[in-house]
């Protein structure tokens, strides 16, 4: 009988998330979620000195699938899970 560890498996849903290594931040952010698109953006930064916010350097639209395997790239290289580093921007008003 195979038992699954669901604690090490992704959430099905896109959640927002933040990882850093001491000199760098990723924030990762869903985007879009439904049957057909499931999108997140993540967010580059530097951490700068003296308790400034980190400076953004870039930012990317990934699918789901590529966001996983970035987030479990930077966790077996040791980037650990962080606080929020910056508060993003509102989402765009569409009227």
């Amino acid at each position: 009988m195979n038992v699954i560890d669901r604690s090490r498996r992704p959430p099905l849903s896109p959640q927002e998330g933040w990882l850093s290594d001491g000199r760098q931040v990723l924030h990762f952010r869903p985007l879009r979620y439904d049957c057909w698109s499931q999108r997140l953006e993540v967010t580059f930064g530097e951490v700068m000195p003296g308790g400034e916010p980190p400076l953004l350097k870039k930012r990317r639209e990934l699918t789901r699938e590529q966001a996983i395997k970035l987030w479990a790239q930077k966790r077996q290289q040791g980037w650990q899970p962080c606080e929020p580093q910056w508060r993003p921007p509102p989402a765009p008003d569409v009227r």
